[in-house]
C-alpha cells in the first residue's frame, strides 16, 4: 500500500484525475484500481471515479503487483511503419485506428504492442501500460511518433517535451476559413465538465498554445499547418473547434457530418507531418517527415475540386 497526501491545489478535482496527478499512474490504471477497491480516500474505499477530493485528504493505493496490461500475444498493426530505429529511440509513422498504447476499454492495435511483436524493445520507464511512450497521438490521428528505447533517452525526451524543445508540426483540414489565416490560439484546456472522454477550453485548465498558418484555402475548408508549443490531449481539435473551424471529419468536436461524408472521411483530417529534436543521447539534431496518407489526400483532392 502506498499513501499520498492530496495537495490543496487539487481540491474539488475528481478522484481519478487527482490520483493520477499525485501518483503518476494513468487515469485508466486508477479506474482499474477504483473498480477493484484499491483506492482509499481517508481510509474508505472509493466507489466511483467522479467523486471529488478535498485538499489534505489521505489517498491510499493498494496496487496489484501484476502488470496492468500484460501483452501475452503482441500483434502487428497494419500500416504502421518504423522509419527510424537506433539503440535509444524508435520513430514510427502511425496510421489512424492504432492507439499509442493499450488502455482500459481499447481493444484495437497499439504502437507498443506492434513494437513488441516486431521484436523492438523499448524503455521500461513510465506507467506500466505506456512504458517508453514520451508523447502520444490520438487513435484517429496519423503521423509521426517517437518512443524511447533506453532509460536515458526516456528521461531526456520527457524533459525535452516539458521544455517545449521538440518541434511538432501537423497538417489539418479545418472547416471554413480561419480569420486571420495565420495566428496563435492560446487558451487553457481541461476535461469537459459534461463529457468524460472530451476536452474543452476551461477556466483553470492547463496552458495550451497552438500556432497555425493557412497553406490552402478552398470553398469548404482550409488546409493549415500547425505547430504546437504544448501537447495537450486533443489540443488541435479543441482549439480549432473553439474558433468555429473544427477539423473535417471530427464529429466529437462539432464537424459537419454531411461534409465528412462527401469527402469520404471516417476520422478527423489531422496528420503529424514533422518531428524534430536533439537526439537524447548523442545530441545531434534529427528531423523526420511524413506525408498524409491516402484517405486524407483523397479528401483534400475532393476539397480542391470544389
Amino acid at each position: 500500500m502506498t499513501v499520498f497526501l492530496v495537495p490543496d491545489a487539487l481540491a474539488g478535482e475528481r478522484i481519478d484525475v487527482a490520483a493520477a496527478r499525485v501518483t503518476g499512474h494513468s487515469r485508466s490504471r486508477i479506474a482499474e484500481l477504483i473498480a477493484s477497491g484499491g483506492v482509499l480516500l481517508d481510509g474508505e474505499a472509493v466507489g466511483r471515479a467522479s467523486r471529488t477530493v478535498a485538499g489534505g485528504s489521505m489517498l491510499e493505493l493498494v496496487t496489484d503487483p501484476r502488470p496492468t496490461h500484460a501483452v501475452t500475444r503482441p500483434r502487428l498493426a497494419d500500416g504502421l511503419e518504423i522509419i527510424h530505429e537506433d539503440r535509444d529511440i524508435v520513430v514510427v509513422d502511425k496510421p489512424a485506428g492504432v492507439a499509442a498504447h493499450p488502455s482500459l476499454g481499447w481493444e484495437g492495435p497499439s504502437v507498443t504492442e506492434h513494437l513488441a511483436a516486431a521484436g523492438v524493445a523499448i524503455a521500461t520507464s513510465g506507467a506500466p501500460e505506456r512504458q517508453g511512450v514520451v508523447s502520444r497521438l490520438d487513435v484517429g490521428t496519423s503521423g509521426l511518433m517517437v518512443l524511447a528505447r533506453s532509460e536515458r533517452a526516456y528521461s531526456v525526451l520527457k524533459q525535452a517535451f516539458r521544455d517545449k524543445a521538440v518541434d511538432k508540426t501537423y497538417q489539418a483540414l479545418v472547416q471554413g476559413h480561419p480569420d486571420p489565416f495565420s495566428g496563435t490560439i492560446d487558451a487553457p484546456i481541461g476535461r469537459h465538465p459534461g463529457h468524460e472522454w472530451k476536452m474543452a477550453i476551461v477556466e483553470g485548465g492547463r496552458e495550451s498554445v497552438t500556432h497555425y498558418e493557412a497553406l490552402e484555402a478552398h470553398r469548404a475548408a482550409t488546409l493549415v499547418e500547425v505547430s504546437l508549443e504544448t501537447g495537450r490531449t486533443h489540443q488541435i481539435r479543441v482549439h480549432f473547434a473553439a474558433i468555429g473551424h473544427p477539423c473535417c471529419g471530427d464529429p466529437l468536436y462539432g464537424s459537419d457530418p454531411v461534409l465528412a461524408s462527401r469527402l469520404g472521411l471516417e476520422r478527423q483530417w489531422l496528420h503529424a507531418t514533422r518531428l524534430a529534436f536533439e537526439h537524447p543521447v548523442d545530441g545531434d539534431r534529427v528531423e523526420f517527415e511524413s506525408k498524409p496518407p491516402q484517405d486524407l489526400e483523397h479528401a483534400l483532392g475532393e476539397v480542391r475540386a470544389g
